[in-house]
Parts: C-alpha cells; sequence; structure tokens
C-alpha cells in the first residue's frame, strides 16, 4: 500500500526525540507523503524547517481558531506573504471550534473566512477544523465559491457531509474511526463516496482503538485504512490507491 496521512502535525515537540525513526517507521508502513498543517504563525518557522528536512513532507500555513488569543489581524498579512513565498499545499489549519470555551465566535468567523478568501486567491485548498460548527463552516464556504477543502477529522452528521460533498468539499477520517463505538461516524466511512474520502491521523493526537493512551503517530495510518476497507467490504490496498489520488488531487501532489 501507498499512503497519504493528509493531516500529520509532524512539527509538534511530542516527535523531538525520535523525529527521524517515526518518519522511517512510517515509509517501512506504506506512509509515502505527510501533510503538516500549521496552527499559528510563531510555529510556521519550525514547521517551514521540519518539512525541508526529508522528501516527501508537504506543509501547510494558518492560523487555528483554539489558538485564537495567539493570533493578531497582521498575521493575516503575513500569512498572505507566506503563502506567495514559499507555496505550500494548502492554508490551514484554520477553521471555527465551538466546543472550547472563550473562544469569540465572531473573531473566529473573521480569521476563518480571510483564511478561505486567501486560499480561493492563490487557488490552493484549506484544511479546515470543523468541531462543533460543521453548519457555519458549511456557510463560510457558500460564501466563498471556489474553495477547495478538505474538513479534517469529520465527525458531524451525514446530512452535514453530503452537504460539503456537494460543495466539493472532502472529509478526512482518522483514528475515531476504530473504535467499535462510534457508530454514526464508522457508518459514514462506509458509505459515503470514496472519492470524498481522505485519511489521516492526526498526530500526535487522537491515536486509534490499539493506542489509546499513547502518542499516534503516521506510522498507524495503515490501521485506519485497514479499518476503513473492512467498513466498506474493500481491499485495503485498494482504499490506499484511492484515497492517495485523493490527496493527490487536492494538494497538488507529485
Amino acid at each position: 500500500m501507498l499512503l497519504t496521512d493528509t493531516h500529520c502535525h509532524f512539527d509538534d515537540p511530542a516527535f523531538d526525540g525520535d523525529r527521524d525513526d517515526c518518519l522511517g517507521r512510517a515509509r517501512s508502513a506504506g506512509v509515502g507523503a505527510l501533510v503538516l498543517p500549521a496552527v499559528s504563525r510563531s510555529g510556521w518557522p519550525r514547521l517551514k524547517a521540519v518539512a525541508a528536512s526529508h522528501e516527501g513532507l508537504h506543509p501547510a500555513y494558518g492560523l487555528h481558531p483554539v489558538l485564537l488569543a495567539e493570533h493578531a489581524p497582521a498575521d493575516l498579512d503575513e500569512l498572505a506573504r507566506w503563502i506567495e513565498r514559499e507555496r505550500p499545499v494548502a492554508v490551514g489549519e484554520c477553521g471555527l471550534d465551538y466546543f472550547v470555551a472563550g473562544l469569540d465566535p465572531d473573531t473566529q468567523w473573521g480569521y476563518f473566512t480571510a483564511q478561505l478568501a486567501l486560499a480561493r486567491e492563490h487557488d490552493i485548498p484549506a484544511i479546515i477544523h470543523a468541531r462543533r460548527s460543521v453548519d457555519q463552516v458549511t456557510r463560510g464556504l457558500r460564501q466563498c465559491p471556489g474553495v477547495r477543502a478538505v474538513v479534517h477529522s469529520f465527525s458531524g452528521s451525514e446530512q452535514q457531509a453530503r452537504k460539503l460533498i456537494d460543495l466539493g468539499c472532502l472529509l478526512g477520517f482518522g483514528g475515531p474511526v476504530t473504535y467499535p463505538r462510534a457508530r454514526r461516524l464508522r457508518t459514514l466511512a462506509a458509505t459515503l463516496p470514496l472519492e470524498a474520502i481522505l485519511l489521516e491521523t492526526d498526530a500526535p493526537d487522537q491515536p486509534g482503538a490499539m493506542h489509546r493512551g499513547r502518542r499516534n503517530e503516521p506510522a498507524f495510518l495503515p490501521e485506519i485504512a485497514a479499518e476503513i476497507a473492512a467498513l466498506r467490504g474493500m481491499a485495503p490496498d485498494e482504499l490506499a490507491e484511492a484515497t492517495t489520488e485523493n490527496a493527490r488531487q487536492l494538494f497538488g501532489l507529485s
């Protein structure tokens, strides 16, 4: 299998002690490419350096809604300059989070829609975080037509999923789909159009059922692929080929 981890925070300090070994395990497991989304302006240089350290690591730059207190309006201007200069594969991680207390919705909305506009202007996709905010994210995408996007770690309803797919969005599935009690999520992974599905780990967060309580890492992606393949009644290598092609098309990966 040749897999693409479309959402991995490989620049996170959790990997500082064994990043090269971790990448080696991922390669041995068949993970050929990783998309690395940023979360704040202060982390962009570090992410750039990590992405440049090995082939197959693809950076994305953005402003995460959970770190709202770290952002300033000037960061959007700087993000535009970074996109122009660095040519990342996506804008992100951006989005809306209505779960964490104290994150002003209006301020989040401003940063989110500004980043969608940058994605459209530079013709690159957006990597979107949507926690308890899928309907609002959908509204933002409708107001910025033409933006290509993935809603990562999707956890909404089938109706919400179909609306996003109708807008041309892809949906990311990761470790949570491996938990037997995640029935709605597993049903979505089994029944949504294959061309709308991407695989991800969100490492070091969101480990799958086999790694509960441990640091997540990209080498675990084949377990997610195998789980979704079983749910869909197809061979894991067939699922890997399809989702990797989806990632190549969305992010322009070679």
